[in-house]
């Protein structure tokens, strides 16, 4: 991009219209300025678990990489500047091919390549009991392992940025210790640790918290237990699933106060289903799947969740009702907490990468409905 092009909006933290000049891809000016519409301007989201979207699924085994660069476009259309896909518990096989794809996406889309700055690996070395491991294959549940891990980074070109682990299975500390050394972040997850395990795996370097409050026991202790565990330990920065079905409305505002704004992020962790028109399913992890228009995705005729359906611009102004936050607050826990964690400051400054999107809010914290996003100054969705 060399033409300079000025996009407006309104500064959500200071309520101020601005005029964002952009060249080359990055903000070159930032200008007070009359914003008349009532539009808000933003950097892009970033969503640290994405699993499928809208029919593409990047764990069925087949994914290819065109379908990585149609869900990246997807995304986009959604306000997500950059995500991590999500690779969930299979054979090292499976796990190899997938990561293959997705590197053969960025090096043939530019898109791509700004889009998916890394892989999260979710799995394979979780809970092997019911309940913790959530949707995740028993069969290929395994311990963590370096040699793997190596297989990984050299299957996807040093993709992979993320892992979630259990921190029960023995040797995790080692391993914690060993890949946080190459500069990839552990989170802890899909768990039955005790308190001792967690802590011990914040001091060998875990530093995230995998969509906390699920992917756990139904029934815990009283206490001690690992949700408290890793509310209390600051080390970790926790993800949460903000779409009103994974956790009810007083767990997440009590585990966001513990946790503080500085230590939370918000997650999609979309599934393939996520997007599609309500009705049922069927899938071969699950059987019968109940999509619903309120984006519930779960067992027909059961209580259980089969996955989240909504898209992380959908959680924000959910978040801002459970908990109370402001439209501030409720963005910075899903551009610039969560950039961190890729090397991203998702801020509106001079120098910034132009990863932007403009939306407006209807009433107080309706649904956000975007407008346009850009993606290193390049337009990518209008409405």
């Amino acid at each position: 991009m060399t033409d300079e092009t000025v996009i407006a909006g309104i500064d959500p933290a200071s309520g101020r219209g601005l005029a964002v000049a952009v060249h080359d891809g990055r903000i070159v000016a930032i200008e007070e300025a009359a914003c008349d519409d009532g539009a808000f301007l933003s950097p892009g989201l970033v969503d640290l678990q994405v699993n499928g979207y809208a029919g593409i699924d990047l764990n069925d085994g087949r994914l290819l990489a065109d379908s990585v660069s149609k869900l990246s476009r997807m995304l986009a259309s959604l306000g997500v500047a950059a995500y991590l896909p999500t690779l969930i518990t299979a054979s090292q096989e499976a796990l190899l091919d997938a990561l293959s794809a997705i590197a053969a996406a960025r090096a043939a889309d530019p898109l791509c390549a700004r889009m998916i700055p890394g892989v999260h690996m979710e799995g394979p070395a979780i809970a092997h009991e019911d309940g913790p491991r959530g949707a995740h294959p028993d069969r290929h549940v395994r311990p963590p392992s370096l040699e793997e891990f190596a297989g990984w980074q050299k299957a996807s070109g040093n993709l992979v940025r993320l892992v979630t682990l259990a921190p029960e299975h023995a040797g995790a500390p080692d391993f914690i210790r060993a890949v946080t050394a190459q500069g990839v972040h552990v989170a802890l997850g899909h768990s039955a640790a005790t308190a001792a395990e967690i802590h011990a795996a914040a001091a060998a370097g875990a530093d995230l918290s995998t969509h906390l409050g699920n992917g756990v026991s139904a029934q815990l202790p009283r206490h001690p237990n690992l949700i408290w565990a890793q509310l209390a330990d600051d080390r970790l920065t926790a993800t949460f699933i903000a779409d009103g079905h994974h956790l009810p409305a007083d767990t997440f505002k009590s585990m966001l106060r513990a946790k503080g704004l500085d230590r939370s992020v918000l997650v999609s962790d979309s599934v393939a289903l996520a997007g599609m028109p309500a009705g049922l399913y069927s899938q071969a992890i699950g059987g019968q799947v109940e999509v619903r228009a309120d984006g519930r995705i779960g067992i027909a005729g059961t209580s259980y969740l089969a996955g989240a359906g909504l898209p992380l611009i959908a959680d924000i102004p959910i978040a801002m009702r459970m908990a109370g936050l402001s439209l501030p607050q409720a963005l910075r826990l899903a551009t610039a907490n969560p950039g961190a964690f890729i090397g991203r400051t998702c801020l509106l400054a001079v120098g910034e990468p132009a990863d932007l999107i403009r939306f407006s809010v209807p009433g107080d914290s309706g649904p956000l409905s975007l407008e346009a996003a850009w993606i290193a100054g390049e337009e990518v969705f209008r409405a």
